[in-house]
């Protein structure tokens, strides 16, 4: 498992490295929108936080948690792109996305461990947010399946890092500090929230 999680590590610094490389020359669309796609999570502080929160939470519960928790996130995501895409109407999109910011980061914070469906479920309704607001803003330009690869490798990527962060809870102290990590997260959430409802 620790070196599956290393290979994915590999893996998504490497796809990090050209998007560093075409981030101020002009060349967003290039390969027709996989790196566009990849960079739109990672470009927003609210996409990010609420992904590595995903594998943080999934490493604390531990297996299959571990595995279930950050597959089905881009699974579904996927899913609500495509209906973001297709313009079909979701109330509360950036409420939801906060909100996923400041549940998962408070399920970290306080080490909550309900039933395998119940986390999954949870997952997956906050992946539909993510998901949609990516595939509303799938550039005009940009081809919809590149697009989609490079946002969902960018997701894998960010899963990954909370997997490898959320390892320490092994040990007491990193359990302390990955539920501070979780707590910080939440506060992320709450700072979110107010300007998704301010917006709204």
């Amino acid at each position: 498992m620790r070196s599956a999680i290393h290979a994915g590590l590999v893996f998504g610094y490497g796809c990090l490295f050209p998007v560093i490389a075409f981030a101020h020359i002009g060349q967003g669309d290039i390969s027709g929108g996989l790196l566009a796609g990849f960079r739109h999570p990672i470009s927003g502080l609210d996409h990010v936080v609420a992904m590595v929160a995903v594998g943080l939470w999934g490493a604390q519960l531990g297996r299959p948690a571990i595995w279930v928790l950050p597959v089905t996130f881009p699974i579904v995501m996927a899913f609500g792109a495509v209906l973001g895409g297709l313009g079909v109407p979701i109330p509360g999109i950036e409420v939801g996305i906060a909100l996923s910011a400041l549940a998962l980061g408070a399920a970290v914070a306080l080490a909550l461990t309900p039933p395998l469906w119940i986390a999954g479920l949870l997952v997956a309704l906050f992946a539909i947010c993510h998901g949609h607001a990516h595939g509303a803003e799938l550039p005009g330009s940009a081809n919809a399946m590149t697009y989609a690869i490079g946002f969902v490798a960018a997701t894998g990527t960010l899963h990954a890092l909370g997997i490898l962060a959320g390892t320490v809870n092994r040990w007491k102290a990193g359990g302390y500090a990955l539920r501070a990590g979780g707590a910080l997260i939440s506060g992320c959430g709450v700072y979110f929230l107010t300007y998704a409802i301010r917006g709204a």
